[in-house]
């Protein structure tokens, strides 16, 4: 139980940590950040479940108005940005991720891990950030999908550092994999 907790606060640390790399803004006020290869690395590391539990945890700090996002943003203000349903598609995605890298059986595991990355993170994400970035900006879906054409290369190279990552990490400690050492 401890050995859970610690995990899900030291990931929810990490992604935090990362919002201290400097966002790029972009025009239409989605910024491109580090904190996805957070969510990513949560994932893939913890599994479906921790990583969703610490990136909802990162979540609720920001709620309660910690400057815990790129920018040092923080508080309830940040979830009404047209970034919002990125935000809140940020465990959802750490979930799917953990899904797909506990159940494809798919080596070596550092292509598991990219490939999970980038189908979790881009399909999940990006579906409920286009909706709050629609909702937001009173743009169409599609005018939405088309911004986000942006960050395409951004997170597939994200997510190919998150697979490096993890398939380095697996092989120097294999039970450093969470969502491995409950099977």
């Amino acid at each position: 139980m401890e050995r859970n907790v610690a995990q899900i606060a030291l990931f929810t640390a990490l992604i935090a940590a990362l919002g201290a790399v400097p966002p790029i803004s972009l025009a239409f006020g989605v910024p491109i950040t580090a904190q996805a290869l957070g969510v990513m690395l949560a994932g893939a590391v913890l599994g479906a479940k921790r990583g969703f539990l610490a990136v909802a945890l990162l979540l609720l700090l920001v709620a309660i108005g910690l400057p815990l996002l790129s920018g040092g943003r923080g508080g309830l203000g940040a979830f009404m940005a047209p970034s919002s349903g990125f935000l809140i598609g940020f465990p959802f995605a750490a979930w799917a991720i953990g899904m797909l890298v506990e159940k494809v059986p798919m080596q070596p595991i550092a292509l598991r891990v990219g490939l999970a990355s980038a189908i979790g993170f881009i399909g999940v994400d990006y579906a409920m950030g286009v909706v709050g970035m629609s909702l937001a900006l009173g743009k169409s879906i599609p005018e939405c999908l088309m911004l986000m054409t942006a960050f395409i290369p951004g997170d597939l190279l994200k997510a190919a550092v998150a697979g490096m990552l993890v398939g380095a990490i697996a092989k120097a400690r294999p039970q450093a994999m969470a969502w491995a050492a409950n099977r």
